[in-house]
């Protein structure tokens, strides 16, 4: 129950996330280019599919370094990723997010006009080889990062929006960005090792969710979200924060933690639409668009589940964009909230922007407040101490309530 009490020092979770994005994800497609740029090719179609692959990289890149820059603030970015300097100075987290716009945009300029030459082909574990998709995941990857500047920047903010809606977004479930996964190990989902192959019994569903959330809206996605609890025909979660009986409470659904295949997503159709209805709300698309969205993003939520019930639980009083409680931050963010349920770093960061649903720090709790961010690594601490304390007080302390430059 560590980390759920905001204790992410014990089982040092930060130096573990750091290590996999810089060493096991960034590394590796740096180490993809690298190859792609110094192989030969035959002919002008090879060479082109060649370039797709570089630019279709670099999105992936930037995809990282948003997820980086959102969890941690400033860090290593221009002088990252080189093994001759063990001691890479921070960068300023604004300043990498503006970047990461302007390469985003060169990416998609520069993969347009080559769509015919193909790239990964069968290798590209995600859209098979298809840079049309790619070019739809860049923009939505860019209205993403609009949103998320919606508080601090607003003009950057709706240019980026505008730019992102014009060069075309997800329009349905089928563009979303997912991994499949195999049916034996090693390439199984991970939530399939922890839930099932460890054979231990430790993961419940608590009561902030079913509880305080979907039980109110007799919400329909429960039954694929959740099992009932052992011996009743109801879902219960237990005490967040709190050591509870694995045989008093609903645990993770059997559809999600005893298939090896159940997918991770990405990049979600789910995201886009309830990041338009933000768009809306905040008038930087027609405002009247607002509702439309809201509803699109619940029922492509309940689509991917393959829930039925859609049209029913958003005419519910307390879900309808017209008469649910609360300002339309609280609505948004709370039915995006549910919906990202297999993605809590996107719950979690939905609940930094726009402070919605409502939540309780668990008694237990290292802090009384709700982190904002990660601390950066013990290590270093250590290792790179000079440009460690220099991005710490740059940022305003290395502390989990630290607010980021997103969130200003």
């Amino acid at each position: 129950t560590d980390e759920a009490n905001y204790d992410i020092i014990n089982r040092t979770i930060a130096d573990n996330a750091w290590m996999v994005w810089y060493r096991d994800v960034l590394m590796d497609l740096q180490e993809a280019r690298l190859t792609i740029e110094s192989t030969a090719y035959a002919t002008t179609e090879e060479e082109m599919a060649a370039a797709n692959q570089l630019l279709i990289a670099d999105i992936l890149e930037c995809f990282v370094y948003e997820r980086m820059v959102t969890l941690w603030g400033d860090i290593p970015y221009t002088q990252a990723l080189d093994i001759e300097n063990i001691n890479p100075a921070y960068d300023d987290a604004f300043t990498i997010y503006n970047d990461l716009l302007v390469r985003l945009n060169a990416d998609i300029a520069g993969l347009s006009p080559n769509a015919g030459y193909g790239s990964y082909g069968v290798a590209d574990v995600i859209y098979g080889g298809d840079v049309d998709k790619w070019v739809m995941f860049a923009n939505s990857l860019k209205l993403k990062m609009g949103i998320t500047l919606a508080k601090s920047n607003a003009t950057l903010a709706r240019t980026t929006i505008e730019s992102a809606i014009a060069g075309g977004v997800f329009t349905s479930n089928a563009d979303n960005a997912e991994v499949e996964f195999l049916d034996a190990p090693p390439n199984t989902n991970p939530l399939y090792v922890d839930l099932t192959l460890s054979g231990r019994q430790d993961f419940i569903g608590t009561g902030t969710m079913i509880d305080s959330i979907m039980n109110p809206l007799e919400d329909p996605r429960r039954a694929a979200y959740f099992t009932f609890a052992p011996g009743t025909e109801e879902y219960l979660g237990g005490i967040y924060g709190a050591s509870n009986p694995y045989a008093g409470y609903s645990h993770v659904a059997d559809a999600i933690a005893t298939d090896p295949t159940f997918p991770c997503i990405i990049l979600s159709y789910v995201e886009v639409e309830f990041y338009l209805a933000e768009a809306a709300a905040r008038t930087i698309i027609p405002e009247g668009d607002a509702p439309t969205h809201y509803e699109n993003g619940i029922k492509a939520s309940f689509a991917w589940w393959g829930v039925d019930g859609a049209d029913d639980y958003i005419a519910k009083p307390e879900v309808a964009y017209a008469t649910a409680v609360g300002t339309w931050e609280e609505k948004i963010a709370t039915q995006a909230w549910i919906a990202f349920y297999n993605n809590g770093y996107l719950g979690w960061t939905e609940w930094r922007r726009l402070q919605y649903p409502t939540f309780v720090p668990p008694p237990g709790a290292a802090m009384s407040d709700i982190p904002l961010r990660f601390t950066y690594p013990v290590f270093e601490q250590t290792l790179n101490g000079a440009n460690y304390n220099a991005a710490a007080s740059a940022i305003g302390g290395d502390n989990l309530t630290t607010k980021l430059f997103f969130l200003k």
